[in-house]
C-alpha cells in the first residue's frame, strides 16, 4: 500500500505530504514528508467542525431571539422589537431554505407567533437588528475582511446566508433579516414600520421594561457541520468559527475563533496554523501528519460519530458524490476535499472490510492539474480502504 501511495503522490507533484494511521491502534503505515507544513485549503474546515462538534457538543444549537423594550398597553408596545442574532448560519426565509438549503434551516416564523401570543397589535417604533454577538468584519483574510464572492457578509444577525435577493449580497445582513420579521409581522396583522434600525439590545435592569418574547433555535451542531463539510459550505465554516470565538474565546471574531479551534486541536495532540475557518486563507498551514491525527483524536471524543459522519461519504454525497466510484473507497471512505488554485487535498477515514479503520491525509501543493491530482488522491485512497 505504502509504496504505491508514495508513487501516486510523486506523479500529481513534487510538493505532496502523506500520512496514514490505523486509527484503532495508533500505528504509523505511511508518511511520505508528513511532517511538512502544507497549505491545506478545505480541510481547514476539519479544524473548525471538530472545534464546534467538540466545544459546543453535537446536540446543542444556537438561538435568535426577540426583545419588547417598552411599555405594552391595551396591545400597543410604546418602544421597540429587538432582534437579537446568536451567530446562527442557518437563519433564513422558508423559501430560501426549501430551494438552496434542501429544507434545513431556522425560520422566522416562530417569531412572529411569539409577538402575536404576547398581545402586541401595534408597535410605535420599529424592529431593532443586534449583530454584536460578532464583529462586523464581513469576510477573512483573503478578501481582506470585506465580503469574499465565495463566502457572503459574515454578520452576527446572518439572513438567507447573507443575500439580499437572489443574485446580491446584502451591505448589512442584520437589517435584511430585521425587515424580513418586520414584513412578516405586518402580514401578521401587527401594525410596525416598515423602517428597521440597527442597535444593541439594552441592558436589562431595576425598572427596565426589556421582555423576552420568544427565541428560534438552529439545528443542532451535528447538523451544522454535516452542511459545512458535505458541500464544504464556506459560509458556515465562517459562521461557526467566529461563533467558537464569541462562546469560548474572547468575542465573535474570527481570530478568537481561530484560537479556540488551535486550542481544541492541541488538545487532540495535533495542531495547525489556523487563518480562517474555511480554508480560503492561504495563511493557513497544516501537515499531514497534524489532520490525521486530529481525526483520530476525535474518535475518542463524544461526537466521534456526528464528525465522522459529517465528512461525505466516497461516491455518494458531496464533493465526492462522482469520486472513487468502483474502487474500494467508494461507500467506505469518508473524506474531506480541498480545493484553490494550486492546492488539492484530500483527508478523511476509511472503513475497511477487514475491519479495520484508516484516518489518512493527502495535502498536495503546487499542483499544477487539479483534475490529475485528485485522480491520483483516489487511487491512494483505494490502496488504503484495501489494506
Amino acid at each position: 500500500m505504502c509504496s504505491g501511495a508514495k508513487s501516486r503522490l510523486r506523479r500529481a507533484t513534487a510538493y505532496g505530504g502523506l500520512f496514514v494511521i490505523d486509527a484503532e491502534s495508533g500505528e504509523t503505515l505511511c508518511r511520505s514528508a508528513g511532517r511538512t507544513r502544507r497549505v491545506p485549503a478545505s480541510n481547514m474546515k476539519l479544524f473548525t467542525t471538530a472545534a464546534v462538534l467538540g466545544r459546543f457538543g453535537a446536540d446543542q444549537q444556537l438561538q435568535t431571539s426577540l426583545w419588547s423594550v417598552g411599555a405594552l398597553e391595551n396591545g400597543v408596545l410604546g418602544g421597540n422589537l429587538y432582534l437579537v442574532g446568536g451567530g446562527d448560519p442557518a437563519l433564513t426565509s422558508s423559501a430560501f431554505a426549501k430551494g438552496i438549503h434542501g429544507g434545513r434551516g431556522t425560520s422566522l416564523t416562530g417569531l412572529v407567533d411569539a409577538v402575536e401570543t404576547a398581545g402586541i397589535e401595534r408597535v410605535t417604533g420599529r424592529v431593532m437588528a443586534d449583530d454584536t454577538i460578532f464583529d462586523r468584519r464581513r469576510g477573512v483574510a483573503d478578501s481582506h475582511y470585506t465580503t469574499s464572492p465565495y463566502i457572503g457578509p459574515l454578520s452576527g444577525l446572518s439572513f438567507n446566508f447573507g443575500y439580499a435577493d437572489s443574485s446580491h449580497f446584502a451591505s448589512d445582513p442584520a437589517k435584511v433579516a430585521a425587515a424580513k420579521l418586520a414584513a412578516s409581522l405586518r402580514g401578521a396583522g401587527v401594525s410596525i414600520s416598515k423602517q428597521v434600525g440597527l442597535g444593541e439590545l439594552p441592558a436589562g435592569g431595576e425598572g427596565a421594561s426589556r421582555v423576552e418574547l420568544g427565541a428560534v433555535e438552529s439545528p443542532s451542531m451535528e447538523v451544522l457541520a454535516n452542511e459545512t463539510d458535505i458541500d464544504s459550505n464556506n459560509f458556515f465554516a465562517e459562521m461557526l468559527l467566529k461563533g467558537l470565538g464569541a462562546r469560548f474565546g474572547v468575542r465573535g471574531s474570527t481570530r478568537a475563533g481561530a484560537k479556540v479551534a488551535k486550542r481544541f486541536a492541541r488538545k487532540l495532540g495535533s495542531g495547525a496554523r489556523i487563518v480562517d475557518g474555511s480554508g480560503l486563507s492561504r495563511g493557513n498551514r497544516a501537515t499531514p501528519a497534524q489532520v490525521a491525527r486530529l481525526l483520530v483524536g476525535m474518535r475518542s471524543t463524544d461526537s466521534a460519530d456526528a464528525f465522522a459522519e459529517a465528512l461525505p461519504l466516497a461516491g455518494r454525497e458531496g464533493t465526492v458524490a462522482t469520486r472513487m466510484r468502483g474502487t474500494a473507497a467508494e461507500g467506505r471512505c469518508r473524506t474531506k476535499t480541498g480545493t484553490i488554485t494550486g492546492v488539492s487535498a484530500l483527508s478523511g477515514y476509511c472503513f475497511n472490510s477487514s475491519g479495520r479503520v484508516m484516518a489518512f491525509s493527502i495535502l498536495m501543493n503546487g499542483v499544477g492539474d487539479l483534475y490529475g491530482a485528485r485522480a491520483q488522491q483516489d487511487r491512494i485512497a483505494a490502496l488504503i480502504a484495501r489494506y
